[in-house]
Order: structure tokens, then sequence, then C-alpha cells
């Protein structure tokens, strides 16, 4: 590590829980009583959106162009994930990035950044009273039928759909997770 020193960042630690290491030649006289302005990644994810608004972006085109499922490619640029080169070049010219947009988009991110710990919004609301109605149940089968163990995050793919139906059309998602069995030691 370098023999610069650490400076907490209040507002980027707020966001991405980090610090950020300066070498002493990084201060100017006026370093500490002046606003650090940095990029952070919320406010790459902001442009990103804006871009999709103003052009009538789709995510699953995006998707494509980065060669990626529109679910992945979606959290990513939305700041739940990280995009290698190539992909944030992608993002960069489609949605007008520069450089520093774009390096931010390499970084691992927070994640998990939902703004309250009971979501506010309605679809993501939904995903939490499936998981406070039925979360003991998913977890009693997958233990029955797998063991003790977890169902990965990681390793992990999704697939959402539309499912017609004559009473109205259905959102169909597939999560599929390798499953990870606890180790005894």
């Amino acid at each position: 590590m370098s023999r610069g020193f650490r400076r907490r960042d209040r507002q980027l630690n707020l966001r991405i829980g980090c610090w950020l290491v300066y070498q002493p030649g990084d201060f100017g006289p006026d370093f500490f009583t002046s606003p650090l302005l940095l990029m952070d990644r919320a406010t790459v994810t902001q442009k990103i959106i804006s871009a999709k608004v103003k052009h009538g972006l789709r995510w699953a085109d995006v998707a494509q162009q980065m060669g990626l499922s529109k679910e992945y490619a979606t959290a990513a640029l939305l700041g739940q994930m990280k995009l290698t080169a190539d992909q944030a070049a992608v993002a960069k010219k489609t949605f007008g990035l520069d450089d520093e947009e774009t390096a931010w988009l390499q970084i691992v991110p927070y994640k998990g950044s939902l703004p309250t710990a009971v979501p506010a919004d309605p679809l993501i609301y939904r995903w939490y009273e499936m998981v406070n109605v039925y979360g003991t149940a998913i977890k009693e089968l997958i233990h029955e039928e797998f063991g003790d163990g977890i169902m990965s995050a990681i390793d992990f793919s999704m697939d959402i759909t539309r499912e017609p139906n004559p009473n109205g059309d259905r959102v169909n998602v597939v999560l599929s997770g390798k499953f990870l069995p606890y180790k005894s030691y």
C-alpha cells in the first residue's frame, strides 16, 4: 500500500462504504476547507436513467449490445453489478458517459442499496411481501430437498418473461442459484 494517508469522505462512504487513498502531493492549500467534488455511482446511475428516458432506450436492447442478459445488464446499469471494460465501453457510447463515469461502472458496487429498510415502491414492496409471506416455506422446501445451505445469488441467473393469460398477462420470474451447502469444520 502507498505511503499516502487516508481521508474518509462522508458522502462517498455513505454510498459505497470505502476509503479514498491520497498521496501527499494530492493536496492543495484549500484541500481541507473546500468541498470535495467527486463523482459517485449514484450520480452515474442517474445519468444513465436520464439518457435512457431521453433517447427512448430499452434495457433489453442495451443488454444485447453488451452481450449480457437483460436482467444482469439492467442490474449493472442501475448500480448493483460490475461491468467489464468492453461492456462499460458499450455503456459509455450508449449513454454518453465520460471516462470517469465509465470507470465507475467497472468498480465492485455496494450492493443492496434500496433507499429504505422496507421498500416504498409498490413493485419492490411486493417482492419484500413475498419473502415475508413465503420465505420460511421456501427455506424449508430448499432445506428438505438439498439439506442445510443457501441458494447462491452469485452463481445465479434470472429470467423475466411475459406469460399471456386470458385473465391478464402474468409476470414469470425464474431464479436459478447454485446450492451451497454449509460445511462443518
